[in-house]
């Protein structure tokens, strides 16, 4: 009972958290994390220079042609400005960004793991019942966090192994299994429970996973803050101020 009381709590708070934000005005144009909205902005930007250059290139061969023709006239430029709005709807519409398969994401490397399993959720969100989604836009600024710490953790330990276990293969494996249930049975209780309550329920726990792992990994560095403190607070004087006091 208590643990089921935990997650409802956790749910209502998600789901507070996200109507709050949709209040604000959205939050990073649909992205629920940080590192998946600078891949887009990355993107964007990729898509930005190549417009630019075709659109450049564009320009030039008509100011060339004029040159050689002594002008183009006005069919020379329809057919340039016809050929720059084609070449930004082509560019700007393709590439679409690449989304991460499930396969890529338990293979991937550490550093890059945040921000391709916030891409892979985002395209998953359509499918999940709305208490899930809000859950889902939790975990988003949970992986952020997360994301921090794995910046100066070696891929090679331990703790890089089991962060790349439960974000980049238990996580999309659990979403991944429930949108390959036909929607008409999603609602349906299978032995007390839902497959819509069953999918909430278990990424509450994989939230709180994830939350747990992020302290313990930020506990390091706290713990080396806490020694730096002393050891300001003892050249100082105050650490021996203090030791005085209680003497």
């Amino acid at each position: 009972m208590a643990g089921e009381a935990h997650q409802h709590q956790q749910i209502m708070r998600a789901a507070g958290t996200s109507l709050v934000t949709q209040r604000a005005g959205g939050r990073r144009a649909g992205s629920i994390g940080r590192r998946s909205a600078a891949l887009k902005r990355d993107h964007l930007f990729r898509k930005l220079v190549r417009i630019s250059l075709a659109v450049g290139g564009i320009v030039v061969a008509a100011m060339v042609a004029g040159l050689i023709l002594d002008g183009i006239g006005w069919t020379g430029i329809i057919v340039t400005m016809l050929a720059m709005v084609g070449a930004v709807s082509l560019l700007g519409t393709f590439p679409r960004i690449k989304v991460p398969t499930i396969d890529s994401l338990s293979s991937g490397d550490t550093k890059t793991l945040v921000g391709q399993t916030e891409l892979w959720l985002e395209r998953q969100r359509p499918a999940l019942p709305a208490p899930a989604v809000s859950l889902v836009d939790q975990i988003g600024s949970q992986l952020d966090a997360l994301g921090l710490q794995l910046d100066g953790l070696d891929s090679n330990t331990p703790a890089a192994h089991d962060v790349r276990k439960l974000v980049g293969e238990t996580l999309p494996n659990l979403v991944s299994t429930y949108t390959s249930i036909p929607r008409h049975l999603r609602a349906e209780q299978q032995a007390g429970r839902s497959p819509d309550q069953q999918l909430t329920e278990s990424l509450g726990k994989i939230s709180t996973e994830i939350d747990s792992v992020t302290r313990q990994l930020a506990a390091g560095a706290i713990d080396n803050l806490a020694i730096q403190t002393r050891y300001l607070d003892y050249k100082y004087g105050e650490g021996l101020d203090t030791a005085e006091q209680q003497n």
